[in-house]
């Protein structure tokens, strides 16, 4: 440990840290930092008998760093450093350094505010910006701020905008170490090779890399975007590499077991070289010796949040420079070394600067659970580098409303409570605790275990979208040969854990259940907006409860059920594509979502028969379970009736006048120039009347206006301009008519209609009209000028203008010129100034 960089600026930190709470540390990849810190400051005198809590963003890297500082200490990891991650702890009451995961903190975090026995909480890798990192940073900054001031926070990253989190952390110092590298070598692909498509990459990496085994001595780490390119590339670099006994295959990524993991960051033995194929998890943090070459595919995948949709969608993406920086920087780390990108140098000139913090992408429900647990229901209380998101944090409470996780005033209900206890999704919680009542709690907890992890189900098996199958699985009722074993006995191991915490709860006597109803009632509980119902079309598609559409994206038996619940699917596209779902008859969602069923009279509009059908319904969310005719709709049935018809047809089947018309389109074109002219249009009300918004508000402004209509040939007789002028208040309407007029009076007096229907409204009129008229006519008191059509007498656009004085300076004796031949019998002044204008020929105007 003496030789690395960080030592050079330990002195420095730990004097910085004795006088400051707060204090952010940058230093490159192989500083040294994430081992060297923890175990300089555990010698500080201000750390008393309290302990170092550091936060890693990863479970492999929080057990390697654990297992580094314990060897570096001539010690077993346990003793004076542990670690603690999802379902695995090793400490002790000798413990002073306790590396944890990000969910761990949060935790420890509710359950003492205060960190009552913590001196010092170390943030590192703090430039991946999780959502769990943020949150936690976030309570810290709030319990240091209120309950415990001598708290100390310690930001460490490799490649961090160090002003804005030292600005976050109330001007805290910044103390910069250099890195150790070597020069790397950056080789790119010409354009003609780059891959089209991801299913191209592992062909072309299994060449490259085979190449630079052959080139280059030591060993090789390549980037790939997933579990399912590293096994691609792992069967072809076999078969290429099958002849080099001195050359092991090593894969890396999080869903591995301990042992494999290990072996992949390990020393090779003498005479030995490893390829280690990894997803972004050996960006950052861990150490892999021997890598003295890089092969980055540009590539990751991430899971974005989309809150129109409500649902998660994985999309591969190009990653940033910083990044690639990272990755690159691998292979500096021994000696000099070489860094393949597989994209061009010009492509990398248009990367994202750096990846888009977590916060602004995910799913927000459980960190808006974890906020309502600490007694945050303002999420601006907080202090944060990035804020949630307005959208997904009101689509968040909702959820949680829905899952009774939070009351009205977003304030955490008693099972809102113990659904945090168990450290996953609240929708999963949610479903193991109603569990209980049905005697289903060992399916539930391997269910919510399945979908915590990824699919168990490999190769050609994956494709099978029946949930039940896996359970079957996993309870050990069937076999299954594509099953991956190490994620079922994962699996079980969750299971139990949560199994035993719900023990602990009082149990409801079991009802009886349906054996093929068991899983989707399960899915009901913690995804009631994803009950589906099934469309019987030819493309497999359902309807979900939510509204939107869902389809399987090939043949499969689920697509034969009359209703599903749809655990996982794509949100991308105009119907998500269906992952994994369980079967539920009618009979049980009737029976155990009654909650969510709701009986209603309505009416609507049957094109077909051209007439208003009412019908008695019965609904869970937007799908129908039933549907019976209904006595004769009342007066005010008809008039939604109709409603309906204007919302099935469109506005057009209303009949909208010229007035009406020109109403509208002056006032959205004030709308679209309200942030121009802000000291004329701030004061100034101006509804919405673009189609969208009369379609969605028709209840509001049209309904009042349809008492006794029950045909559509009553709906001419409604005068639209009348009704658009009563959304609107006397001075607004005045306002409206100064500020964007309905008509302009021209020198010759005619008052000529004003076209807002463009994008720069159109004053057409006849050019004699205009003689006399030095300056362009403008609205918006003068700011704007309109844009001018000038007319021949029979009706023809002979010039289009914003600028009138410079048409008759430059351009007006040409077109004379013409008109003069064409209109002999008009009046074509050689000075249109100082001539009268008029809108008839000479003749009439007496002149010869």
């Amino acid at each position: 440990m003496s030789e690395l960089p960080i030592n050079s600026v330990l002195p420095q930190l730990m004097a910085a840290m004795s006088h400051n709470n707060n204090l952010v540390l940058q230093a490159p990849p192989g500083a040294g930092k994430t081992t060297a810190v923890p175990l300089a400051l555990l010698q500080c005198d201000w750390l008393g008998d309290r302990n170092i809590i550091m936060l890693e963003p990863r479970r492999l890297a929080a057990r390697s760093a654990a297992t580094r500082m314990a060897e570096l200490l001539g010690e077993s990891v346990g003793q004076t450093v542990g670690y603690q991650i999802r379902a695995e702890r090793k400490a002790s009451d000798k413990t002073r350094i306790l590396v944890v995961t990000e969910g761990i903190l949060t935790r420890l975090l509710q359950s003492d505010p205060e960190l009552a026995q913590t001196a010092l909480v170390i943030f590192d890798e703090f430039h991946e910006r999780s959502l769990q990192a943020d949150l936690a940073l976030a309570l810290c900054l709030q319990s240091q701020e209120y309950l415990r001031e001598d708290l100390k926070l310690l930001v460490m990253s490799a490649t961090l905008e160090t002003e804005a989190v030292a600005e976050l952390l109330g001007q805290a110092p910044v103390i910069t170490s250099e890195g150790r590298s070597y020069p790397v070598h950056l080789h790119y692909l010409p354009q003609e090779q780059i891959p089209d498509d991801t299913k191209q990459l592992p062909p072309l990496m299994a060449r490259k890399i085979a190449q630079w085994m052959d080139e280059q001595d030591g060993s090789l780490l390549a980037f790939l975007p997933g579990i399912g390119e590293i096994k691609q590339l792992d069967t072809l670099l076999k078969e290429q590499l099958g002849d080099r006994p001195e050359i092991t295959i090593a894969p890396l990524y999080g869903d591995l077991n301990r042992e494999q993991q290990d072996a992949a960051i390990a020393p090779t033995p003498p005479g030995r070289r490893k390829v280690v194929l990894a997803t972004n998890v050996a960006e950052t943090s861990l150490t892999i010796e021997g890598i003295r070459m890089v092969v980055d595919s540009g590539l990751m995948r991430e899971s974005r949040f989309d809150p129109n949709t409500g649902m998660n969608r994985l999309v591969t993406t190009a990653i940033s420079r910083a990044s690639a920086a990272q990755r690159c920087g691998r292979a500096g780390r021994l000696s000099e070394g070489h860094c393949l990108r597989l994209w061009s140098e010009a492509h990398h000139r248009q990367l994202a600067p750096k990846n888009t913090p977590e916060i602004l992408l995910s799913d927000l429900a459980p960190l808006v659970l974890e906020l309502a647990k600490w007694g945050v229901r303002d999420v601006n209380e907080l202090r944060w580098l990035d804020p949630p998101p307005p959208g997904p944090v009101a689509q968040a409470r909702s959820l949680l409303q829905q899952l009774g996780a939070l009351d009205e005033e977003i304030r955490i209900t008693p099972h809102g409570s113990a659904m945090l206890a168990f450290g996953t999704h609240p929708r999963l919680a949610h479903m193991m605790i109603r569990s209980q009542d049905l005697g289903l709690t060992e399916e539930a907890c391997l269910l919510a275990a399945l979908l915590s992890e990824r699919d168990i189900f490999r190769g050609e098996a994956r494709w099978d979208r029946d949930i039940g199958k896996r359970i079957d699985v996993l309870t050990g009722k069937s076999k299954h040969h594509g099953a991956d074993r190490a994620a079922v006995q994962r699996i079980r191991k969750q299971a139990k854990i949560w199994q035993k915490q719900l023990e602990k709860s009082p149990q409801q006597c079991a009802v009886h259940i349906d054996d093929e109803d068991r899983i989707g009632i399960l899915l009901g509980l913690a995804y009631p907006d994803r009950i589906a119902q099934n469309r019987r079309d030819r493309e497999r598609r359902f309807r979900l409860s939510a509204g939107r559409g869902a389809r399987f994206s090939h043949d499969d038996a689920l697509a034969l059920a009359d209703y599903l619940v749809i655990a996982e699917l794509d949100g991308q596209g105009r119907d998500a594509r269906i992952h994994l779902a369980a079967r539920i008859s009618e009979s049980a969602l009737r029976e155990h979502f009654t909650d969510l069923i709701v009986q209603s009279e309505s009416v609507r509009w049957d094109d077909e028969a051209g007439r208003a059908v009412a019908s008695l319904r019965t609904q869970l969310g937007c799908l129908i379970l039933d549907e019976q005719p209904a006595p004769t709709p009342s007066a005010e049935q008809l008039s939604r009736a109709l409603l309906d018809a204007v919302r099935q047809k469109g506005l057009h089947l209303l009949p909208w006048s010229k007035q009406a018309s020109a109403l509208r389109a002056r006032v959205e074109f004030l709308r679209r120039n309200a942030d121009q002219f802000p000291q004329m249009l701030s004061d100034l009300p101006l509804p919405d009347w673009s189609d969208a918004a009369l379609l969605h508000s028709l209840e509001e402004w049209l309904l009042p206006h349809l008492q006794g209509a029950s045909k559509l040939d009553h709906l001419k007789q409604l005068n639209l301009h009348t009704i658009l002028l009563s959304q609107l208040d006397w001075p607004s309407q005045q306002k409206i008519d100064e500020l964007a007029p309905d008509l302009f009076k021209v020198p010759s007096g005619s008052r000529i209609h004003i076209d807002y229907g463009e994008e720069v409204p159109v004053l057409a009129v006849r050019l004699q009209e205009m003689f006399g008229q030095k300056q362009t006519p403008a609205i918006l008191n003068g700011c704007y000028p309109l844009m001018i059509h000038l007319l021949s007498p029979a009706g023809r656009p002979v010039q289009v203008t914003r600028d009138l004085a410079s048409f008759w300076v430059n351009t007006y004796n040409e077109v004379r010129k013409e008109l003069r031949i064409k209109y002999q019998k008009h009046f074509w002044p050689e000075d249109p100034l100082t001539a009268p204008a008029t809108s008839t020929t000479k003749k009439r105007m007496k002149i010869s």
